[in-house]
């Protein structure tokens, strides 16, 4: 097989915290040991892009954005791999797990990388190490998942933020034909969690939004039963949907606190809830709210590395297809216009894309 040449330079994308991006040339990296170099084929945009890097430089800890390549959810195929590696090889098509972790520290040896306790090694891709946001990405080959020939890769770069975040809080609560389940929040994440809801066997899915834009990509795609407009009466409405009892699981992905509100005041006895979205506060009142009524409220963040390798599994059983929540796809060179729209809220998933992937606008 003849030895493929790489260009010296490629665009990357920054974003210098002004509600702008902006285009440089980087070098393109050459693996080390236990590195691969992977060409891109589809990179989208996170939320948590928006709320802690976009705007403003935010993010703190994990958060902190270090000037680098944005972009923590890419998928692609390898270019190149250095020495040490002992899986991935090249042509290989993978998904990468968004954080790399020291490896050694008891959450990294969970497989829970995004709570790595080393403030040396843990860097996550996007914020303190080179993200997806270029025609190349050096990565760590233990930060690889396999992309199966059955998922493209614009499904593959919603695996490891979105839907893998997604898949970890509603493990975590458990979904059944046994239950009715509120949604605060129908941005990307949101629907995610309908579509996730959807293939669990929930028995209604009611979502909850204030922009009417989401509302109807949810209905559309049939991920929800019933959509409500965000407002002071959502409890009762999502009562009298459920025969006057309240939801037996609520997700909440908004980071409102209102709306987080409704979602746990909005859950029947002995209910489950789990917050995921990010920012934002918490006012309830502990008594009526959770401990009168039995409920359990749970936190989940992102999601492990095995649970991420097993939600791909699943999304080939299900025939559960990320990509279709992605209303809009742009080139590396349009990548300020992608975020822009991301930013406005006016869209499903936006995804930076290259090669076949962006041939599918």
């Amino acid at each position: 097989m003849p030895t493929l040449t790489l260009p010296d330079q490629m665009q990357g994308a920054v974003l210098p915290g002004d509600s702008t991006t902006k285009l440089e040339c980087f070098p393109v990296p050459a693996p080390g040991h236990g590195e691969v170099l992977i060409r891109m084929k589809a990179s989208t945009i996170c939320g948590s892009d928006i709320r802690c890097i976009y705007h403003e430089h935010l993010g703190k800890g994990p958060e902190g954005y270090q000037g680098v390549i944005a972009g923590h959810e890419p998928s692609g195929q390898i270019v190149k791999v250095g020495p040490g590696c002992r899986e991935f090889r090249e042509n290989d098509r993978v998904i990468v797990y968004h954080i790399s972790g020291c490896g050694i520290c008891n959450d990294c040896r969970r497989g829970y990388m995004i709570s790595c306790t080393s403030e040396k090694y843990r860097r996550a891709y996007g914020w303190q190490r080179d993200g997806g946001m270029a025609q190349y990405l050096l990565a760590e080959e233990k930060d690889l998942v396999h992309l199966p020939d059955e998922l493209s890769y614009a499904d593959g770069a919603q695996v490891a933020c979105g839907f893998g975040t997604v898949y970890e809080g509603l493990e975590k609560i458990g979904i059944s034909g046994n239950d009715a389940v509120l949604i605060t929040g129908l941005g990307p994440v949101g629907l995610a969690t309908a579509a996730l809801c959807r293939k669990l066997g929930a028995a209604k899915i009611i979502g909850i939004d204030v922009v009417e834009d989401r509302m109807k990509l949810a209905r559309d795609l049939g991920l929800c039963d019933e959509t409500i407009k965000s407002g002071p009466d959502n409890v009762a409405e999502v009562r009298k949907l459920t025969g006057g009892h309240g939801v037996e699981r609520a997700v909440d992905c908004s980071a409102h606190p209102a709306a987080r509100a409704t979602a746990i005041r909005a859950t029947r006895k002995w209910g489950r809830i789990v917050l995921i979205g990010e920012g934002g506060k918490l006012e309830i009142n502990p008594s009526p709210d959770m401990i009168h009524d039995q409920k359990t409220l749970y936190g989940s963040w992102v999601t492990s590395i095995w649970k991420m390798e097993e939600l791909v599994e699943r999304l080939v059983r299900w025939k559960l297809y990320p990509s279709e929540l992605i209303t809009h796809r742009f080139a590396i060179d349009k990548v300020s216009d992608a975020y822009a729209l991301m930013a406005s809220g006016k869209c499903g998933k936006v995804a930076v894309c290259f090669d076949e992937e962006l041939s599918k606008n």
